[in-house]
């Protein structure tokens, strides 16, 4: 297990280092300069060039470069360009919990809503439950998440002409606290992020339950005698979710810093948000950084995953 840890750990800096190399000369070659731009009416050809200067952007692209990774292994991301003088991890460290709250409460849905419903439509496959089932799922998830976001927040607003409830349709609240105004802010954007993806945890998880339900070793425990409820729980559930875990993994990097849509409809100060104004102010650290973080999120997911292979199932060896 240890040794499994350092390999996937020395393989996370070279994911980090990719990621990075990329988001970098992307940034470099891409049209425009962020310090004009950033300068606005301001601009003067000695300002110019002390702002230039100052961000070391005046040095060749792979002094740039390097830099960046000398400070990065500081936990340094630099200073953003628009707002001259603040750290990048100062304008983050506010949108980091918002969005790790947000992701990690759409994750409950996906499993408590998702895998349920994708067991007990694999165990009625074929019958009317399965085709409801699963013909509600299919419309969540083939739905454009900002059109599940607009319909919500029209309902909402519905609501609360109807019934003066003044439920909120934008916002967040406080991270982390969960008083009833900060439920009322959090449920709607939470609701939507997990609806969307306990679809496409329900068709996954009726995927492999119906490949793992007609394997051999499922009749040989029929055949047994083995009461239906041990055959499924022990024996089919165990093996489907193996799949399920990988997908879990990988998902949960991406939700982490990944609900741009959700964040910036519903007006939550998370990371998504600050990526989306960083990319429209060409403001590359922070840019850069927010990649990094998701390089970091992936990486970290797919070790969760492996972990937990284990704890389904003792006889998956981590090597």
């Amino acid at each position: 297990m240890i040794q499994f840890l350092i390999k996937r750990l020395i393989g996370l800096v070279f994911v980090v280092i990719g990621v990075t190399f990329i988001t970098f000369i992307m940034g470099y070659f891409a049209p425009g300069d962020p310090i004009r731009t950033m300068l606005g009416e301001h601009f003067s050809p000695q300002l110019y060039a002390q702002l230039r200067h100052a961000y070391g952007l005046d040095l060749p692209w792979y002094e740039q470069y390097w830099n960046f990774l000398v400070h990065l292994a500081h936990f340094d991301f630099g200073y953003s360009f628009k707002t001259q003088g603040r750290p990048v991890w100062d304008i983050l460290k506010d949108g980091v919990p918002v969005s790790m709250e947000l992701a990690l409460w759409a994750l409950v849905i996906y499993l408590l809503i998702g895998v349920p419903v994708g067991i007990i439509s694999a165990l009625k496959a074929n019958t009317w439950v399965d085709t409801l089932n699963m013909g509600i799922m299919l419309v969540l998830y083939a739905m454009p998440i900002f059109v599940f976001c607009v319909l919500v927040q029209v309902l909402i607003v519905f609501i609360d002409q109807e019934t003066g409830a003044n439920w909120p349709v934008a916002n967040w609240g406080t991270p982390w606290h969960y008083t009833w105004t900060d439920i009322q802010f959090k449920l709607a954007p939470v609701l939507v992020f997990g609806l969307a993806g306990a679809a496409y945890f329900a068709r996954i998880t009726r995927t492999s339950m119906l490949e793992v339900m007609r394997q051999d070793y499922i009749r040989t425990a029929r055949a047994k005698g083995l009461p239906e409820r041990l055959v499924i729980y022990r024996h089919a559930l165990r093996n489907a979710l193996i799949p399920l875990i990988t997908v879990t993994g990988v998902t949960l990097g991406f939700t982490i810093t990944g609900a741009f849509l959700i964040e910036n409809i519903f007006n939550i100060p998370g990371i998504g948000t600050i990526t989306v104004s960083s990319v429209l102010d060409r403001d590359y650290p922070v840019i850069q950084a927010t990649a990094v973080l998701l390089a970091i999120g992936v990486v970290l997911g797919n070790l969760l995953a492996d972990i937990a292979y284990t704890l389904v199932d003792p006889r998956i060896k981590l090597e």
